[in-house]
This record gives structure tokens, C-alpha cells and sequence, in this order.
């Protein structure tokens, strides 16, 4: 991928405020929670107008749904994968999964009493993060096949697979906290994880 360094008028200006009020909603999300998090005060703490809001999303779920796919989508290009085989596949996979567990607006969709809002954009429908997410792990299931590691199979079926393994793992860390401590979670996903793609 490449990119120009002469953007086009107003794009960074756009960007700027679009992140502004994203960072706004995220702040409110983790210190008030998502039944709190209204679009007036939203707008209020990002310093533009709601029609400025407005213009850019139709109400607040649709700020969320772009903020999950920011937050999620940023947490992803932090992990890089280190080698092609399936034990770096796997790592790297874990270790998403942590970072997106240990996430402060996740984790407080995840603890909220307004569970819609994320049962709406992690269950109901795939948005956009999810297929991001879905292609990266596409991509390493290819080259841990090639590599000879990771069993036959359509890759994007095997990818769909291993995304609800983690996902489903990541939304019920805290049901099964006391049972498996931080160490022992870390174990048994990659251990589900290699069970599933080993030959």
C-alpha cells in the first residue's frame, strides 16, 4: 500500500475532528458507561457543534460501531506476526485476543449493562473490524498452510472459525476469571487454537 504525502484540503482536518469526537465518546464510555454516553455530550467534550456530529454519524451506536472499529483495527497493527509457521500464527493470535480483552472501551462494553449495544456489533451482524480482523487471519492461515503447519481447508472457513473461538473467548474471560488465571487462559486458547489448525 502507498499513500500521498499532498493530502487533499480539509481530509486531515476531517480526520482530526472525526478522532476527536471518537476519542470524546470513548472517554465517556469508560468513565460514565455506554447508557450515559449521550450525542449532546459527546459533541460537548470533542469542542464541535452536533450537526457537526450528525453530519458524520446518525446517533450514537453508529459513533460506537466506528469507534470499536478504530480501537480494534489500531490494536490489531500492534501485533505483528513473527514468523509464517502455525505457533506464530497462533501467538499472534492470543495475543490480539489479550490486547482486545485488556481494552478500556471494549472491556467496558463488555462489563455494561446496555449489552445490546455490543451483542449488536459483535454478534448480530459482521461489520467492518470483524472483516478486517478476518482477513488478517486469512492471510496467516494461508501461509501456515503453505508453510505446511496448518491443516487443509478453505481458508476463510478456517478463519471464521478461529475469529469465534477467540471472540467467544475474549466476551466470557470474566465468567471463568477465578478458573483460569491469566496464565492458564493464555495456555488453553492457544491449545484450542492449535487443536483446531494442526494437520
Amino acid at each position: 500500500m502507498s499513500s500521498s504525502n499532498a493530502e487533499q484540503p480539509g481530509v486531515s482536518e476531517a480526520r482530526s475532528t472525526d478522532d476527536a469526537i471518537l476519542d470524546a465518546a470513548a472517554d465517556l464510555i469508560v468513565h460514565l458507561g455506554v447508557r450515559r454516553t449521550q450525542l449532546a455530550e459527546i459533541a460537548r467534550r470533542a469542542g464541535v457543534s452536533r450537526p457537526t456530529v450528525y453530519r458524520r454519524w446518525p446517533d450514537v451506536r453508529a459513533v460506537i460501531g466506528a469507534l470499536l472499529t478504530r480501537e480494534i483495527r489500531a490494536t490489531q497493527a500492534t501485533v505483528a506476526l513473527t514468523g509464517e509457521d502455525r505457533a506464530a500464527f497462533v501467538d499472534g493470535v492470543v495475543e490480539v485476543a489479550v490486547r482486545l480483552r485488556d481494552h478500556p472501551v471494549l472491556g467496558a462494553l463488555l462489563r455494561s449493562a446496555d449489552s445490546d449495544t455490543l451483542f449488536e456489533y459483535v454478534v448480530e451482524r459482521l461489520g467492518t473490524s470483524q472483516r478486517g480482523l478476518l482477513e488478517a487471519l486469512r492471510t496467516g492461515i494461508e501461509q501456515g498452510q503453505a508453510h505446511g503447519s496448518i491443516r487443509a481447508g478453505e481458508p476463510v472457513e478456517l478463519a471464521a472459525m478461529v475469529l469465534l473461538i477467540a471472540q467467544s473467548t475474549v466476551q466470557s474471560h470474566r465468567m471463568v476469571a477465578q478458573l483460569l488465571p491469566e496464565a492458564a487462559w493464555r495456555r488453553e486458547l492457544a491449545r484450542a487454537l492449535n487443536g483446531y489448525l494442526a494437520p
